[in-house]
């Protein structure tokens, strides 16, 4: 099996992010790579939310970790997200969580997705990081007329079965909020969430962890992985390590041949970003969007997007099948076509920074965190895109159960990574389903 399913191009651990992230979050962690034999009761492959709040665990539970990132700390998705710190994780409905799992075990799973975000914001405060966190709340926005039946489906969905009181919006209360767009004629407004810059957030994540004494390995990829006896030598450029256990914390860059036990079982999807330059007030105030609050649309295919403490949007959305750097262009154009024709008095407005990166997307739909070989190699992934509250709790949890608490986590998170059939034709998979969203979007299905 290949060990990327999309243009190697995207793995190049040692190519700078462009992002706004990159360009305003001070100075970086330094983290240098692993390069003599190390020992460590837990290796973590992956020093992303995930991994580091598993390391973080793990210490403070009395066991030595150590972390290998493949490039800078933050060049991942952790470091190039939206920083939408919000409900989510999975792409499954409600409705067939419901049916698959049962009323109980999907509130219980719902319940975990609310203290994932409550979770973020104490580890925040906790080790005093400042991430430009913004207001409460999350505004999912009508993109076509058909789409505001969804919308109230959904607030009586959240009303009754997780007891949590969303609100309606109409196209006046939206202009009242601040979150006008061109075609949103309705919104939901989502009372659980916070907006973050990821960066900061991470950075400030991973300084907490080397605080602890944790070793922090930048620049390290895991180029093999053996076993000798029952324990498991991860190899590296510079170095390797001897580890009991091992946690997969890679999300969307989880390479195919990292370990047999998981090739097959994830699909990387691409998201895109655009920044633009800092908008005036006057230009926010012609098009009744001024609010900090995070957004995104009713698409399949969806859009993301707010803005940013000093007056820049930032506006992301899925798509795209190829990540080499001959597609950027296209994709680039698209994200500013969209952006100009939700928000035309933005239309104008210079962009800035453009950047790319991948998610990762399960068979099921749901995450996953389970264990492959003999148990002693675990796995948290598959966020299918909002990993910044699930990823940090989940790693955090994960982290304690390694130390030896007693973890009970809901059903829908605890079911075996499934394969995909015939993986090799993933991306054929991809294609037709961004051919039928983008059907479905277009005539608001």
């Amino acid at each position: 099996m290949k060990p990327f399913l999309h243009d190697p191009s995207i793995h190049a651990y040692d190519q700078t992010v462009a992002s706004w992230w990159e360009a305003s979050a001070g100075d970086p962690v330094a983290a240098p790579p692993l390069l003599a034999p190390a020992r460590a009761d837990v290796a973590i492959i992956g020093g992303g939310f995930t991994g580091l709040n598993a390391a973080l665990a793990l210490a403070e539970g009395g066991v030595a970790p150590l972390v290998l990132e493949a490039g800078p700390i933050g060049w991942g998705a952790s470091g190039r997200n939206g920083g939408f710190c919000c409900l989510g994780s999975a792409k499954l409905s409600w409705e067939r969580i419901i049916a698959r799992f049962g009323l109980a075990e999907a509130q219980r799973f719902f319940r975990l997705q609310v203290d994932a975000i409550g979770h973020v914001r104490d580890l925040l405060a906790r080790h005093g990081i400042e991430a430009e966190t913004g207001p409460a709340g999350e505004a999912v926005l009508s993109h076509h007329p058909r789409a505001i039946a969804d919308l109230k489906a959904e607030r009586d969905l959240y009303r009754r079965v997780f007891a949590t009181e969303c609100t309606l919006l109409s196209k006046a209360d939206l202009a009242a909020r601040g979150l006008s767009t061109a075609e949103a004629e309705a919104g939901l407004w989502v009372p659980h969430g916070f907006p973050l810059h990821p960066l900061k957030y991470l950075r400030g994540l991973a300084r907490a962890v080397q605080a602890r004494g944790i070793a922090l390995h930048g620049h390290s990829p895991v180029i093999a992985w053996t076993r000798e006896g029952r324990r498991h030598r991860l190899l590296t450029p510079g170095g390797s390590v001897l580890a009991d256990r091992v946690v997969v914390a890679t999300a969307g860059f989880t390479r195919d041949d990292l370990h047999p036990g998981l090739a097959g079982r994830l699909l990387p999807v691409l998201s895109n970003i655009v920044v633009t330059r800092p908008l005036s007030a006057a230009e926010r105030a012609a098009q009744g969007f001024d609010s900090l609050t995070m957004c995104a649309d009713t698409r399949h295919l969806l859009h993301y997007f707010r803005l940013l403490p000093d007056g820049r949007l930032m506006f992301g959305a899925r798509g795209g099948v190829s990540a080499a750097p001959t597609a950027e262009p296209a994709m680039r154009a698209r994200l500013q076509a969209d952006l100009a024709r939700m928000f035309p008095h933005f239309a104008g407005a210079a962009i800035t920074h453009f950047w790319r990166g991948l998610t990762d997307l399960a068979y099921d739909l749901l995450p996953h965190r389970g264990t492959v070989e003999d148990g002693s190699v675990h796995y948290l992934l598959a966020f299918h895109g909002n990993g910044v509250a699930m990823g940090s709790y989940g790693g955090a949890l994960l982290g304690r159960a390694l130390a030896g608490e007693t973890v009970a986590l809901p059903a829908p998170i605890r079911q075996p990574l499934p394969h995909f059939p015939f993986p090799a034709l993933r991306q054929s998979y991809l294609r037709a389903a961004y051919a039928g969203f983008g059907l479905r979007d277009r005539l608001g299905r």
